[in-house]
């Protein structure tokens, strides 16, 4: 029975136990899709990332969840080259990274903050009634109607898509009293793979980098369950915000923060013309061990 490295790292944070958590597997080679699945379960983030030797690219990520593979994940992706640059085994600088999504450009930058170029936003206006969208959020609508840059509801996406709902003030982004039903039918009407609720309030930052944008992530059949930080959320909203010219010129960077309600705050970092989407995160190493992986037709439990 092998061993392999195995890391836990909190993408979109500069420390530990914060963030959104992120498998990843520094050397995957060898390794089949059946065991890849079992060390994902083992590791139990919402995606892991095993990095993999690329001819078109300088390596391959392949992500999974405990339930299976999936194309993309901006937290895993993020959270890999950290820790990839953390240990020396890839040097700042720019790099390209087969997915199955596609060959996807990034550059770590010597301050250890990972950049990953998402592509372009999705954006769309959507036909919703204030009061359905309030309802099952648990606000009142004139919470979503009284928006100073009078930004419409609309679905945003990089990938996953989000219902993008403008709230006036942090206050009432605070007290959120959501409906998982509601936000289930919300996002079968748009077809969206969550709502997200945000606001031009903002808790972090300091005098010299200020947060632009608080958002909170609901996924359809979550039941209800926030979301730490969602980088491709992130990105996708803040794009809407741009294209629609609520942001000040002067604001060059979007700094997204989330997460706060789920005690693990964050920041996403986003370039964006209102089309092209970079996002940018620091990442923290939470956990650093061994697995101890069965043979590829072994049904034993993997060992930590």
């Amino acid at each position: 029975m092998e061993t392999r490295q195995a890391l836990l790292v909190d993408a979109f944070a500069a420390e530990p136990t914060v963030g959104t958590p992120a498998g990843v597997v520094p050397d995957a080679a060898g390794l089949t899709d059946d065991q890849l699945r079992a060390v994902a379960g083992e590791l139990g983030a919402r995606a892991t990332a095993f990095v993999l030797p690329a001819e078109e690219a300088d390596r391959r990520l392949r992500f999974f969840t405990p339930t299976g593979e999936v194309d993309r994940s901006a937290a895993a992706t993020v959270a890999a080259h950290a820790a990839l640059s953390e240990r020396g085994i890839a040097d700042a600088g720019e790099w390209t990274v087969a997915t199955g999504d596609g060959v996807v450009d990034g550059e770590t930058k010597e301050s250890g903050t990972v950049w990953v170029d998402l592509g372009r936003a999705e954006v769309t206006e959507v036909d919703l009634a204030y009061d359905e969208v309030a309802a099952a959020l648990g606000v009142d609508p004139a919470t979503l109607q009284d928006v100073g840059a009078d930004l419409p509801l609309a679905t945003a996406a990089l990938g996953e898509s989000w219902l993008a709902v403008p709230v006036n003030y942090f206050e009432h982004l605070s007290g959120l009293s959501v409906d998982a039903a509601a936000v289930d039918e919300l996002c079968d009407a748009v077809d969206a793979d969550g709502v997200y609720p945000f606001t031009f309030d903002t808790v972090g930052g300091d005098a010299t980098r200020r947060s632009t944008l608080h958002g909170r992530a609901f996924r359809a059949g979550a039941g209800g369950t926030e979301a730490p930080i969602v980088g491709s959320a992130a990105g996708a909203v803040a794009a809407f915000v741009r294209r629609r010219g609520a942001l000040d010129s002067t604001i060059e960077q979007v700094v997204v923060e989330g997460g706060h309600f789920r005690d693990r705050p964050g920041t996403v970092s986003v370039d964006t013309d209102g089309d092209e989407v970079w996002i940018g995160g620091r990442g923290a190493t939470a956990l650093d061990g061994s697995l101890s992986v069965p043979d590829s037709n072994d049904d034993d439990i993997i060992e930590v």
